[in-house]
């Protein structure tokens, strides 16, 4: 899958979003100050923090749906296209989520299920391509110079899991809970667990939190070093300002220190898109019993929604 940089978004996208973006930037400074709204997520503006914090509002079930994955994705160009422009001095990139208790529920069940019924080989690979260009993307930075923040102020499972661990620092309320359950129908975390985990905790520990299927509190999390910081419910914000505050001084030594663990320990798309093709071909070796629980789980998320 090509890199999606501004240059190859369609151009009537391209022009839409660059016109709600260029009346908001280049308006007086206001200090916080909402910005783009790509849909599925709420983007914000703090500039005496040179913070750009983004939340998901998913409009259905809260999970990495085409649509998020596309606003995701858009995020990410349209910051990068205003920090070259010189429009959006941004130092740090904070994501979280408005639903209440979730953070994100991963991959879409529902979409999975149907591409398998139908033996749609094509329809889960061009998914899994868009999953890993967000979690590349999300490992790069968006190729700013800026240092990110997952806020999971609630659940993080599979997909969202993944999407966390891509971030530099991780900040957590301490009721959240943590894991990859895809074993649970008899598949595995094919968008960039595996990667990232082995990187962070070693080949076998991955393996062994991958193939458990068991889901972590914050607290488990947080004593393996893949939660930077634990606090209570409804601290989360104001954490997240703390961590911005006292380390803003010494914004660049931070950069640096993230990017030379990137450089350290590369992630090329390469290898996720070869992890991500034998995931939609395993996938497609599931049985119908497994089929039916995604279902379920799927109903489940959706249920949350009401």
């Amino acid at each position: 899958m090509d890199d999606l940089t501004p240059a190859h978004l369609p151009a009537e996208e391209d022009a839409a979003l660059a016109a709600v973006t260029e009346s908001v930037v280049s308006a007086p400074d206001i200090g916080t100050s909402t910005m783009f709204d790509l849909g599925q997520i709420d983007v914000s503006w703090d500039a005496d923090a040179a913070t750009l914090w983004a939340f998901m509002t998913p409009t259905n079930r809260p999970n990495f749906s085409p649509a998020m994955l596309r606003d995701v994705r858009y995020w990410y160009v349209e910051t990068k296209r205003l920090f070259d422009a010189g429009k959006l001095p941004v130092k740090y990139m904070v994501a979280g989520s408005r639903f209440p208790g979730v953070f994100n529920l991963g991959g879409d069940l529902e979409l999975f299920a149907g591409c398998i019924e139908r033996g749609d080989l094509p329809g889960l690979v061009d998914y899994g391509h868009a999953c890993i260009d967000v979690v590349h993307r999300t490992w790069r930075n968006g190729d700013l110079p800026v240092v990110s923040i997952a806020l999971a102020q609630g659940d993080a499972l599979g997909g969202g899991f993944e999407a966390l661990l891509c971030f530099d620092v991780a900040i957590a309320e301490r009721s959240a809970r943590f894991g990859v359950p895809e074993m649970l129908f008899g598949l595995f975390p094919g968008m960039g667990a595996y990667s990232i985990l082995s990187r962070k905790l070693g080949r076998l520990a991955a393996e062994r939190m991958i193939l458990s299927g068991k889901i972590y509190t914050a607290q488990e999390m947080h004593d393996m070093g893949i939660i930077h910081t634990l606090v209570e419910d409804g601290e989360g914000e104001q954490a997240v300002r703390d961590y911005i505050a006292s380390s803003l001084p010494h914004h660049a030594g931070h950069v640096g220190v993230f990017q030379a663990g990137r450089r350290v320990d590369p992630l090329e798309y390469d290898e996720l898109k070869d992890i991500v093709e034998n995931w939609a071909a395993t996938a497609l070796k599931l049985d119908l019993k497994s089929v039916r629980m995604m279902r379920r789980l799927a109903s489940a998320q959706a249920r949350l929604h009401r």
